[in-house]
């Protein structure tokens, strides 16, 4: 069974950027899809990215496309979000989940992940 640890949230002005990281243990992530979520207070939690098990696809919000990135360290079993041209609106508690086998490409809702990290909150505000 694969554990995850976010880390990387803070506090950071619109137009900044972060990378929060995805740190597994227990299992090698090769064969996992994992996604990238956000939950802002009153809000239901959302998918951000998702990435494909083996195929590559990716899932991106729209909210989100063309500012954040994901992407993989297979030799760290790591998964990280870059995150640029924030907006105050970005503020949430990010989660990363696992799904294995899983392949995501046109939505990334979050009952398909089944093993979940802690959140790491990123607050967007001058």
């Amino acid at each position: 069974q694969v554990q995850l640890v976010e880390s990387g949230g803070g506090l950071v002005q619109p137009g900044g950027s972060l990378r929060l990281s995805c740190a597994a243990s227990g299992s090698t992530l090769d064969y996992y899809a994992i996604g990238w979520f956000r939950q802002a207070p009153g809000k239901q939690r959302e998918g951000v990215i998702c990435t494909s098990s083996g195929t590559g696809n990716t899932y991106y919000a729209d909210s989100v496309k063309g500012r954040f990135t994901i992407s993989r360290d297979n030799a760290r079993n790591t998964v990280y979000l870059q995150m640029n041209s924030l907006v105050p609106d970005d503020t949430a508690i990010y989660f990363c989940a696992a799904d294995w086998g899983g392949t995501y490409t046109y939505t990334c809702p979050p009952m398909g992940f089944d093993t979940w990290g802690q959140g790491t909150q990123v607050t967007v505000s001058s």
